[in-house]
């Protein structure tokens, strides 16, 4: 399997995502966008395209971040799709395919940032992707938006303050506005770029920062690796 991971922020890398790819020998490559390393011209080079969060949002313009070029990352995922690579967003990147396939992002219900449950729809039971989750699973969270839905996409999981946590859009995309890839090694760096933590304004799914760091992420980055198996094998089906 080739892999490419569109990376927005240095804070904000693969995580366990890096740790799988190594564990199965597969090619592993990067758009370091942040040091203004070019995206793919198309899917030719990949197998799966993995897109990950960051602060801007899809409607973010270049003029207030020009490293971040929204609708050449959906032109990117439009095309991977087209081309039926499998495809996987989290957080920005869920946000992205759902515009990507026309579908607009939106404001979560509430922030969350920590570990929170999440609960597994009828159809998330149903997905053979998802085969290793119980029905509620405690997760990473660290986001303010939510994607889009399109009309054939199905939600897999919610939380008690966000409706989207799993999207499939297609038996090869999938979108997660929650963030199975935390591992603790890359918690500091980006709890230390998070305003929220400073805001005198009660939140009732923001954690402090000593509860996040004192969490073990095993669990989460286990059922990651074990959804990333199931997509490799339906990828290779087609």
């Amino acid at each position: 399997m080739r892999i490419h991971c569109i990376i927005h922020e240095s804070y904000e890398g693969p995580g366990y995502f890096s740790d799988w790819a190594a564990s199965k020998n597969y090619k592993m490559s990067f758009s370091r966008v942040y040091l203004g390393e070019a995206l793919p011209e198309n899917s030719d080079g990949f197998d799966l395209l993995i897109i990950l969060g960051g602060p801007q949002s899809p409607a973010t313009c270049q003029s207030d971040c020009p490293y971040f070029d929204s609708q050449a990352e959906q032109r990117l995922i439009r095309q991977a799709i087209q081309t039926n690579k499998a495809v996987v967003g989290v957080c920005l990147g869920a946000q992205l395919i759902g515009e990507a396939l026309g579908a607009r992002y939106q404001k979560s219900p509430h922030a969350e940032i920590g570990y929170f449950p999440i609960e597994l729809t009828a159809a998330g039971r149903g997905d053979i992707s998802l085969k290793t989750f119980s029905t509620t699973e405690v997760v990473g969270h660290w986001h303010n938006d939510m994607p889009g839905l399109t009309p054939d996409c199905e939600v897999l999981a919610t939380s008690e303050a966000c409706p989207r946590q799993i999207i499939r859009y297609t038996h090869l995309v999938f979108g997660f506005q929650c963030h199975l890839e935390f591992i603790s090694s890359q918690l500091t760096p980006l709890i230390a770029q998070e305003h929220a933590f400073s805001s005198t304004q009660k939140m009732p799914y923001i954690q402090s920062t000593e509860f996040i760091l004192g969490q073990s992420t095993t669990r989460m980055n286990q059922l990651l690796g074990h959804f990333l198996d199931n997509l490799v094998l339906t990828y290779k089906a087609v």
